[in-house]
């Protein structure tokens, strides 16, 4: 994730810390010459009552019948504590379907754990957001990709948006953390400036704009992703509308996530007009390293399988039913995770040669796999020139 708000306005935000305080530009965090990482996303359930063009789980209405019990989530639960991770995520599928989610919530805030969710809203009921909210949970992500009729269309079920809207309204009202996450696509860039206006007008305190990834269904619709420079107007929006929130002096924080690029752009935009700004931003996202999956950043499957990051499916590093997910994430036999460890030395082609490895970690493995077949290819959504990516200051 890449705060748009911090790096372009200079204000901070709740998870900034986190985001920038470690300065390892590897984007590896030990602990007893252990790899923990500061976020993992557990996929609590296959069940969904959505049918989104992009789910990278491709959930779908039945649940797996081989998900993990309440008992063996306790046990992943306490697993996560002991290593020092920060962040559970519990996405889905849908998880407030899993009927036991609010007490996992409750047990993980317990463990000491800063439990979030991802869910489309739809479910967030006035009495389900006081339960959220008394479970601990810290943030709730809505997702919502486009207005009405767009949104609904992508999301595959009439009257998504009306019943996603008033879960996040329903959020704010019992005062959970709540915010909007929208995915950049051909199919829903017409609404992006529509998006920050329902933002701003509903006073929701946090907008990540997701950049597309091909994986689960979302591999269908490569083809519907933006082109280099669609993606470069799109972001440039993202930027202007984030400094307006900013002059307007609303509380809300703006990010971008899946493509570290933006954050290169905006450096070179900045460093035209304000060296002193684009110094600091470049600073930042040095600190912060890029992508990291297999690193900072890592996924359960609502079956136990254990993945480099929530996107990139193709690749099972062990399951927690036969090995701890501490041992599955230490296991220094492992050739995948030891690469991506050490992925400078392994990615090729145009990130192979980029001044700016060090800020962005080589972009989205499972987008290069998708398009090339091959896990270290170049990332095929920087919309950086070659002239930006190697030309010295």
């Amino acid at each position: 994730m890449i705060s748009i708000t911090r790096l372009l306005c200079g204000r901070l935000g709740p998870s900034d810390a986190m985001r920038y305080g470690h300065g390892a530009t590897a984007g590896v965090r030990e602990v007893g010459g252990r790899t923990v990482p500061a976020v993992v996303v557990w996929n609590c359930t296959a069940a969904c009552n959505l049918r989104c063009a992009h789910c990278y789980s491709e959930s779908g209405a039945t649940t797996n019948e081989n998900e993990l019990t309440g008992d063996e989530a306790r046990a992943l639960i306490d697993d996560l504590a002991d290593l020092g991770v920060r962040v559970l995520l519990f996405s889905g599928g849908e998880p407030l379907i899993r009927p036991d989610v609010i007490e996992l919530g409750i047990y993980a805030a317990s463990r000491g754990l800063r439990p979030v969710l991802s869910t489309n809203g739809t479910l967030i009921t006035p009495q389900m957001a006081e339960r959220i909210r008394e479970a601990g949970f810290a943030y709730a992500g809505v997702s919502l990709d486009g207005l009405a009729q767009s949104n609904d269309e992508f999301r595959g079920v009439p009257g998504a948006f009306e019943q996603a809207l008033g879960g996040i309204r329903n959020c704010l009202a019992a005062k959970v953390r709540v915010g909007v996450r929208f995915t950049l696509s051909r199919r829903t860039v017409g609404d992006l400036d529509n998006i920050f206006d329902l933002v701003r007008d509903n006073n929701i305190p946090r907008l990540c704009v997701y950049h597309l990834v091909y994986s689960g269904r979302g591999r269908a619709m490569a083809g519907d992703d933006l082109s280099h420079e669609e993606m470069r107007r799109a972001v440039e929006t993202i930027f202007r509308r984030t400094e307006e929130l900013a002059a307007q002096n609303a509380e809300i924080e703006v990010l971008t996530v899946d493509n570290p690029a933006d954050g290169v752009f905006l450096y070179l935009q900045q460093r035209e007009i304000d060296p002193a700004r684009a110094a600091e931003t470049l600073r930042l996202l040095r600190a912060n390293g890029g992508n990291s999956s297999g690193e900072r950043i890592g996924c359960v499957s609502c079956d136990g399988d254990v993945f480099p990051d929530q996107f990139w499916r193709t690749h099972i590093l062990g399951n927690v039913r036969e090995r701890r997910f501490s041992e599955i994430w230490n296991d220094g036999d492992n050739a995948l995770l030891a690469g991506l460890r050490r992925r400078k030395d392994h990615i090729t082609g145009r990130c192979a040669t980029c001044r700016f490895f060090d800020t962005c970690g080589g972009g989205m493995r499972a987008r290069a796999e998708a398009i090339s077949g091959d896990i270290w290819a170049e990332e095929p959504a920087c919309y950086l020139t070659d002239d930006e990516i190697h030309d010295e200051e």
